[in-house]
Formats: structure tokens, C-alpha cells, sequence
């Protein structure tokens, strides 16, 4: 509708309304988040959760408004058909700029649950914030290093229990756990300095994963993996703002976890650890042939 503005204005108006947004909303988060932590009642905990799920949501759906208004996107989506909001889901995807997330988001908000995030357990004191990803059940990691572990042998297997228990909450609540895989965003300084055998992406961390898998397997047995592409060269989130991409392809395929892979020792089992391994290096391998399909049919 506002496409006709010139980009930096549009920039500037996209940026001042989603803070103007998250400044009315972040209150009744956080509001919703205090009852939540100081109310030892379980269905009124419950009853927080979904209406902070529902804010989060609210807000997401607020910014994907304002790209509809501002910006005149091509998006060529596909493999979200079959996707359900009372499913539990991992999602990855291939990481290129930080307008990957707010793009995932317009194409997944209200079709699967609310994107969540495994965190490290300091962030929690982060002001205002760590309050919020509490509210909104964001997993936090107890994670020991190999150091830490060879010197107490006891704390083995301890970090998965952790985030087990953490995740609890989530056996009667629909949830997707999302990560990008190959852990920072693709350069071609980065791709070099790997000497990543894939020609798009990076290497694939294959241990956070298993980690999800892990903690959670008897709750999450399916993982989408979403291939963003930008036919007309990869933008920042100030051109994502502003309107400047033409075209985004997003396809999503859903793979199945194999069994022997849900509730794994990935640490503590050797030859398990090597076969989920190349696993994700199949996964990866085919992701990055249909990056090459997709630009060249772009």
C-alpha cells in the first residue's frame, strides 16, 4: 500500500511502530510474567502462559502487518500445507542475514507454535528481558564443558536431565524449538576459512542438535528444515526494513527424526554420535543442492 515511500522512510516508519508495539505490549508481558513467577498456583501459571504465548504472537503478527503495508515482497513459499499448531517441531535453517528470523516469521507465525529458543541459564538475569523469556517458557541450558566434566565424571549426563526437566512444561503444550544450524551467519570468509565441503552453506553443528533431540525426544520427533533464498542478492535488516528485497523463496521440507536418535546419549555413545552425523551431513547435503535449484529456477 506504502510501497510508493522512499526506502528510508519506509525504514525509519517500520522500525518506529514495532518499538512503538513493543513498548504498549511489553508491560502486560511482563506484567503476565510476574503473576507467573510468583503465583505458585499451576493453572494460573498456565493461564499466563497462554496469554504471553498469545502476546508474542500478537506482536509478530503486528510486524508481519507492517511488511504487508510497507513493502511490496514476492514470496514464493513452500512446504507449509501440512504444518499444525498443535504439533511439536525443531526448525532449522540456513543462516545469511539477520532478516532470516523476521522472514521465517511472517511465513510460520500462527501456522506452527510459537519459536523458541534454547538460552544459556546466565542470560535469565538479563533485565526485563530474561523476566520475558522465563514467561514465555524459553528452555534455558545447563551446560558443562568437557573440562568440567573430566574433572567430576558425575556431572555427566547431568545437562540433558537439566534441560529435560526444564522442559517439562512443554509435554501438554505444543512447542518449536528453533536453531540455526550452522551456528553464525554464512560469509564467504567464513565458507573459506572452514573449507566447508558444501558450496551455500557452512558446516552443520550437529551437537546442538542432538542435545534438542536428546532433552526432548520423546516430545519432538519432527524437524522442518527451512531453506531461505534472496534471488536478488542476500539483505541486511535495515533493506528488510526498508523494503529493499524483491523476492524471497522459503521452502520447507519436514523430516521425520529416526528413532534411534529421540532421547540419545550423543556425548556418551560414540558410534550413535558418527551415525547422527551423517545424518545432518545428508540433510545438508541435499539443502545445499536445492539452494543451487532454487536460484537457478528463480
Amino acid at each position: 500500500m506504502l510501497d510508493f515511500l522512499p526506502s528510508p522512510l519506509k525504514g525509519a516508519l517500520v522500525v518506529l511502530l514495532i518499538l512503538l508495539n513493543t513498548v504498549v505490549f511489553l508491560p502486560f508481558l511482563l506484567l503476565f510474567a510476574i503473576i507467573k513467577l510468583i503465583v505458585p498456583i499451576a493453572f494460573l501459571r498456565k493461564g499466563c502462559t497462554v496469554v504471553v504465548n498469545g502476546i508474542a504472537r500478537y506482536w509478530i503478527g503486528y510486524n508481519n502487518t507492517l511488511m504487508k503495508i510497507f513493502h511490496n515482497v514476492e514470496w514464493d513459499v513452500r512446504g507449509v500445507q501440512s504444518l499444525s499448531k498443535k504439533h511439536w517441531y525443531f526448525v532449522t535453517c540456513n543462516h545469511q542475514s539477520w532478516s532470516d528470523i523476521p522472514a521465517i516469521q511472517f511465513v510460520l507465525n500462527g501456522k506452527i507454535p510459537l519459536l523458541k529458543f534454547f538460552l544459556k541459564k546466565e542470560l535469565i538475569w538479563v533485565p526485563l528481558l530474561g523476566i520475558a523469556w522465563w514467561a514465555l517458557d524459553f528452555p534455558f541450558m545447563h551446560r558443562h564443558t568437557k573440562e568440567q566434566i573430566a574433572k567430576r565424571p558425575e556431572l555427566k549426563g547431568k545437562d540433558t536431565e537439566a534441560t529435560r526437566a526444564a522442559c517439562e512444561k512443554f509435554r501438554y503444550t505444543p512447542v518449536t524449538i528453533f536453531n540455526f544450524m550452522e551456528g553464525t551467519r554464512f560469509t564467504p570468509v567464513k565458507h573459506k576459512r572452514q573449507n566447508s565441503p558444501y558450496k551455500n552453506l557452512l558446516k552443520p553443528k550437529a551437537g546442538g542438535t542432538a542435545f534438542v533431540f536428546g532433552a526432548m525426544g520423546d516430545m519432538i520427533h519432527t524437524m522442518l528444515d527451512v531453506t531461505i533464498v534472496y534471488p536478488n542478492g542476500t539483505p541486511g535488516i535495515w533493506d528488510y526494513m526498508c523494503g529493499r528485497v524483491g523476492k524471497i523463496i522459503i521452502d520447507v521440507r519436514t523430516h521425520e527424526v529416526p528413532e534411534r536418535f529421540l532421547g540419545m546419549d550423543y556425548e556418551g555413545n560414540r558410534e550413535l554420535r558418527a551415525d547422527f552425523q551423517r545424518w545432518i551431513s545428508g540433510i545438508w547435503a541435499e539443502k545445499d543442492a536445492r539452494i543451487e535449484a532454487l536460484k537457478a529456477g528463480a
